[in-house]
């Protein structure tokens, strides 16, 4: 493997907090933003390819991954943004690409409209938006007592569970490879990760709100949707709602895809990221 493909482990401290984050590649840089549940490994199978012609930063976001656990930290789409602005700033980046995966799609939009002359092109993965009313039930539930208390319990649950909402992301679920598993449940159970995505939950509501009130701000912004067509978290039918509102967006539908486009036809997302980074 080249010098250039070779990835590695760094860290970076962003307002007194330790952030884990994946780096290779050479070239105009490329932020990687994750969904919830997740961290920096669930880029693994885009990685490579997409360092071939960016710097990839694959970010583990904020009291998730192998990054420090802050309690109390604001956990609101603003907040976090204007946190992953002060990270650009501690890595060197005055501007870069952005890629983010549901929640992490919505943290790039709101990167975008309150930072615009940070962020280039955004490539947004069934990106959290407030078109989709899946997330805002989902979110309802868990910010209430029970749905707390359960959620809680979530590194807990039996291996049986997790791989049937593992595979409930997965349009075609054959295509789970060795190890997925593991990627989304190793840092659960660190004390504090689930405390901070249930306070994501709870503020899921006016932070979609927010979002909407500066859409606008993206206009101008050049951003690929990709979403697949059995993604049953974020709707496709709100994936046209929101490329209405991005006058420079293309939408690109994966048939028999769902949830996890990148990790379910990583070759078909790794060619469709190059092109539109390119262009």
């Amino acid at each position: 493997m080249s010098a250039a493909l070779h990835i590695r482990e760094e860290e970076v401290v962003v307002d007194g907090i330790a952030v884990h984050y994946r780096v290779a590649g050479t070239g105009r840089p490329l932020l990687l933003l994750h969904g919830l549940l997740a961290d920096g490994q669930t880029w693994r199978r885009n990685l490579k390819d997409l360092a071939r012609h960016s710097t990839v930063y694959a970010v583990d976001l904020f009291n998730m991954g192998k990054s420090q656990r802050v309690a109390g930290l604001d956990a609101s789409l603003e907040a976090t943004a204007d946190r992953i602005a002060r990270l650009m700033d501690c890595l060197g980046l005055d501007e870069a690409d952005v890629a983010g995966h549901s929640h992490g799609g919505a943290l790039a939009m709101m990167l975008a409209a309150r930072h615009t002359n940070r962020v280039g092109k955004l490539v947004l993965f069934a990106p959290a938006n407030p078109f989709c009313v899946h997330g805002a039930r989902n979110a309802r539930f868990f910010s209430t007592p029970v749905g707390a208390w359960l959620g809680r319990r979530v590194p807990q649950w039996p291996g049986l569970l997790h791989r049937a909402a593992l595979r409930r992301m997965y349009g075609e679920p054959s295509r789970i490879i060795d190890g997925t598993l593991a990627c989304y449940t190793e840092h659960l159970s660190i004390p504090g990760t689930m405390d901070h995505l249930l306070a994501i939950v709870r503020s899921w509501g006016s932070d979609m709100r927010g979002l909407k009130k500066v859409l606008n701000r993206l206009a101008d912004v050049p951003a690929l949707l990709i979403w697949g067509d059995r993604d049953r978290a974020v709707s496709l039918p709100s994936a046209q709602l929101l490329a209405k509102e991005m006058h420079h967006a293309e939408l690109l539908v994966l048939h028999g895809v769902g949830h996890l486009p990148f990790e379910e036809q990583p070759e078909i997302c790794n060619r469709a990221i190059a092109r539109w980074l390119q262009n």
